[in-house]
């Protein structure tokens, strides 16, 4: 039996003779399937690092609670009412030298304290009806957003947008932040006014 020549073109495979059977190519992966497959990788090892470091942590907090003691003490109840009718001899030694530390100030203490010895009279008049500073405490220059809570009425289009534009400078002149968004709110949590710090 004689086969067949068929004329070669470029890019085509020559045609397979009759009664014989040609496995078909093999299929290229897509780029789908390729990204799609390394971003189920790269998932499957942050689940990992999940994992691991939850368990690392979970045996962190155990530790922790054993070494604070919670609001119910583990001694029994007859030798706590014993620790605590100590002689007042035992107790006096124990006092510390020195000033007693104060009690911490809240964020809209120390903002009014700061207006008070820096601020321009206007500044302590607005000042005044602050009744509290939220987020004031933790910065990161990345996004800092500060809350301010005053006692004024009317929102942003109210008689007091002004002073709620003196409360923003002062805060600007007490923190520094890279980006900074101070915002202003009446006592109905409207908008008073904004700023940048």
């Amino acid at each position: 039996m004689a086969y067949q020549q068929y004329p070669s073109q470029p890019g085509q495979q020559p045609p397979t003779p009759p009664g014989m059977y040609a496995p078909p190519p093999p299929k290229k992966k897509g780029v789908g399937a390729k990204i799609g497959i390394g971003c189920g990788g790269a998932f499957g090892a942050l689940v990992l690092i999940g994992v691991i470091a939850a368990a690392m942590g979970a045996g962190d907090t155990a530790t922790q609670a054993e070494n604070k003691p919670g609001k119910t003490a583990t001694a029994p109840a007859k030798e706590r009412a014993k620790a605590g009718a100590e002689p007042a001899e035992a107790k006096s030694k124990e006092k510390p030298k020195g000033k007693p530390k104060a009690a911490p100030r809240s964020p809209a203490d120390q903002f009014k304290a700061f207006v008070a010895k820096n601020g321009s009279a206007n500044e302590k008049a607005a000042i005044g009806h602050v009744t509290k500073v939220q987020g004031a405490e933790e910065q990161n220059d990345i996004l800092d957003s500060v809350d301010i809570y005053t006692d004024f009425t009317g929102g942003l289009m109210g008689p007091h947008q002004s002073e709620g534009k003196l409360i923003a400078s002062a805060f600007a002149d007490w923190k520094d932040s890279k980006n900074g968004l101070v915002t202003i709110y009446d006592v109905k949590g409207e908008l008073l006014a904004n700023g940048n710090f």
